[in-house]
């Protein structure tokens, strides 16, 4: 600890050396983003819905920001101290800052915001603080987090991005799932927020007060929404506007975009990320709540024909809810191989066994299969996944709702037999990947959490065990027996790791500057 405390001393002057040097950089410009769909709000600290991060990362801080090797730094936390038994993790905070309303910055709003707001509503924050009992505020620049147990996954979801730190005094009152600031938010970062006209577009402002003397060098962030593809791609050909990524541009036109001479693609920026795409099962409707039935669809799909033509290329096969960029830290594993050669036979013989023989017409039962509203390729998807379960006699009708409506569908409502989606793994497994299928993450109403509704007691303690496990051999084969058992239920069918591109107008730089990407804050990026 006292050699990461000389680093975080090291980056913060190092920090001011680049500011000092940044300073030769021509303030001013307008960037355009493209973000598809349309966010159903702006409210992070509630709803992780992969658009709304896109626009309210760059209005709000965290106490942390990350490197490319995803180690901390100074964020609205100039530094932080972990007690030898991980259970008080001290943070000096930033004086000086003020919210975009002119209020000061205090520990407070910090104790406020990880107690009150998501501890108990953010859907990740959740499992991010649940061995958090108290934030003590022994003065207004100090923050004590008191812990239960160790909780070193903590340290790596600081991100304004992934816990937002928000005014006391303006969220603080009010029921925080309906706070009428869910829709004008008002934060710490590098750019306030101005306006929002509904299908067109967010409009973000230079913070002149921002505590990064100097930063942001942009005027004004412009968020647009464009409901056609082929607009989107027109956009960034023709220079009107200057990044997308997250899918937002088809991936059969990323190629033809790349050998602009005006633009750039990248893959980087998503290392804190590790997307993958996924088919959730509602586990507590017939014949879903059949295990045979769950692992015959998992059987059925096609990944490598959807990773080749759905997604173009931009995705590897996935083997268990746990993305392989976890394999050097040793907590990767393969779970049960679904994509043998007799994979149909397979899944022929386990719907026989399951009691749902085929009809005179060759089905045996019929479903809906709700698809991401998040741009074509997941309407493309969907068609793949009905290809593929008419194969084996399931016949599938797709339904493509708006993002509120899908939502409340899938997570409020389980009104659905199956639908598709993606989650990110994030930058450890208690993060990223418990959501999906522990006990204590089916909570109604919260959106992308155990949408299947399945769970059990081995696996919710292999979790928890795995939660706590410091010796890192034995932490990775808790995980491992964990993807087993998980892929044997299939309560979810985990497709492929995407591997998104950004493409990139080059007059633009410093946008992609963290393992964050688009989910970064900007306030580095200047036009040159």
């Amino acid at each position: 600890m006292r050699a990461l405390m000389r680093s975080l001393v090291l980056m913060v002057a190092a920090t001011a050396l680049v500011c000092g040097a940044a300073q030769a950089q021509k303030p001013g410009g307008t960037l355009v983003q493209i973000t598809q769909p349309e966010p159903p709000n702006l409210a992070p600290y509630i709803s992780t819905s992969g658009p709304i991060g896109q626009v309210t990362a760059k209005i709000f801080d965290g106490l942390l920001e990350y490197d490319f090797d995803l180690k901390p730094k100074p964020g609205l936390a100039e530094s932080f101290d972990v007690a030898p038994d991980g259970k008080t993790v001290t943070f000096k905070l930033r004086r000086g800052v003020t919210f975009h309303d002119g209020k000061p910055f205090t520990s407070a709003d910090v104790q406020f915001t990880i107690m009150e707001v998501l501890k108990t509503n953010h859907p990740r924050g959740i499992a991010t603080f649940k061995e958090v009992t108290a934030v003590e505020t022994p003065d207004e620049a100090t923050a004590i987090f008191k812990l239960s147990n160790p909780a070193p996954y903590m340290m790596a979801a600081l991100s304004g991005y992934e816990s937002p730190i928000l005014p006391k005094h303006v969220y603080g009152t009010g029921d925080i799932k309906a706070h009428p600031n869910a829709n004008s938010p008002v934060g710490t970062g590098p750019f306030k927020f101005v306006e929002w006209r509904r299908g067109e577009f967010v409009r973000l402002d230079k913070n002149a007060a921002y505590w990064r003397q100097g930063r942001p060098f942009l005027d004004r962030i412009v968020v647009r929404f464009i409901a056609d593809a082929s607009t989107r791609t027109a956009a960034l050909e023709k220079g009107e506007a200057h990044i997308a990524g997250f899918g937002a541009v088809p991936y059969n036109d990323v190629k033809k975009l790349a050998a602009l001479p005006s633009l750039e693609v990248t893959t980087k920026g998503y290392e804190m990320i590790s997307p993958l795409v996924e088919m959730v099962i509602n586990t507590k409707k017939a014949p879903f709540d059949n295990v045979k039935v769950r692992q015959a669809i998992n059987y059925a799909l096609d990944r490598k024909f959807v990773i080749d033509n759905v997604w173009f290329g931009f995705g590897k096969a996935a083997v268990g809810p746990i993305s392989s960029n976890f394999e050097p830290s040793g907590l990767f594993g393969a779970g049960v191989d679904f994509a043998v050669a007799d994979r149909i036979e397979r899944a022929n013989k386990l719907l026989d066994e399951a009691g749902l023989p085929r009809k005179a017409d060759g089905t045996r039962f019929e479903m809906v299969h709700d698809i991401t509203p998040y741009g074509e390729e997941w309407q493309r998807f969907g068609e793949a996944v009905q290809q593929a379960l008419a194969t084996v006699g399931i016949k599938a009708t797709l339904r493509y709702e708006d993002v509120a409506k899908w939502l409340k569908r899938v997570y409020t409502d389980y009104d659905y037999d199956m639908s598709s989606n993606f989650l990110y793994n994030l930058a450890d497994p208690v993060l990223g990947v418990h959501r999906g299928f522990h006990s204590d993450r089916i909570k109604k109403g919260t959106v992308f959490v155990n949408g299947s509704q399945w769970s059990s007691p081995e696996t919710d303690a292999l979790m928890d065990k795995a939660t706590v496990e410091t010796d890192a051999a034995k932490r990775g084969a808790l995980y491992r027996e964990l993807v087993t058992k998980v892929t044997e239920a299939s309560p979810v069918i985990y497709v492929h790791e995407l591997k998104f591109p950004t493409i990139i107008n080059k007059q633009y730089k410093n946008l992609i500057d963290s393992p964050l990407g688009i989910y970064g804050n900007y306030a580095n990026a200047y036009r040159e």
